[in-house]
C-alpha cells in the first residue's frame, strides 16, 4: 500500500486561492502519477431575481435563470481545465455539480471517486456568505474521508 494518492479531486472555483491550489493538485498529481479530477459546484437551486442582478442579466424564467447560472459554471470548469493543461497536467475527468451545498457536493463526489486527496483553496468567492455560514474548506476538512490540502497564499 502506498501513501500517495491515486487520485487527486481539485475543487475549485477560479478564486485566487483556486488558481494556486490548481498548480499545487498539477505538482502532486504529476509526482505522484495520480489522476487528477477537478470539480467546480455551482450555485444548488438558483432564485432568478438574485441571479439576474449578481450576473447583471435580466431572465424571463425561471429556467432561463437556471441555465445561465448553469453555463457559468461550467465556464469556470472549463477554464479550470484549461489551466490544469497549461501548467502540465492532465485531468482524467472534469465535474460539474450543481446540488447542494458546496461542501457536501465535494464530499460526496470525493467518495464516489475513491480520492486519496482533496485540493483546494482556502478562500473561495464567497466574503459575506463565508463570514455568515463558514466556509467550505472548513466543512470540507471536517467531513472529508481523505486528507484534504488546504492552499493558501
Amino acid at each position: 500500500m502506498s501513501i500517495f494518492p491515486t487520485r487527486v479531486l481539485l475543487a475549485t472555483d477560479g478564486s485566487a486561492d483556486a488558481d494556486l491550489a490548481l498548480s499545487t493538485a498539477v505538482d502532486v498529481a504529476n509526482s505522484t502519477n495520480s489522476e487528477l479530477h477537478v470539480v467546480t459546484v455551482g450555485p444548488g437551486t438558483p432564485d432568478p431575481i438574485y441571479a439576474a442582478h449578481e450576473s447583471g442579466l435580466r431572465y424571463g424564467t425561471y429556467e432561463e435563470a437556471s441555465e445561465a447560472i448553469r453555463q457559468e459554471a461550467q465556464n469556470v470548469l472549463d477554464e479550470q481545465v484549461r489551466k490544469v493543461q497549461e501548467a502540465g497536467g492532465t485531468v482524467a475527468e472534469a465535474h460539474l455539480q450543481m446540488q447542494g451545498p458546496k461542501d457536501q457536493a465535494i464530499i460526496r463526489l470525493s467518495e464516489e471517486l475513491g480520492a486519496g486527496l482533496i485540493v483546494m483553496g482556502s478562500r473561495g468567492l464567497g466574503g459575506l456568505r463565508r463570514a455568515l455560514m463558514g466556509s467550505v474548506s472548513d466543512s470540507v476538512v471536517r467531513h472529508a474521508h481523505c486528507p484534504v490540502l488546504v492552499v493558501r497564499r
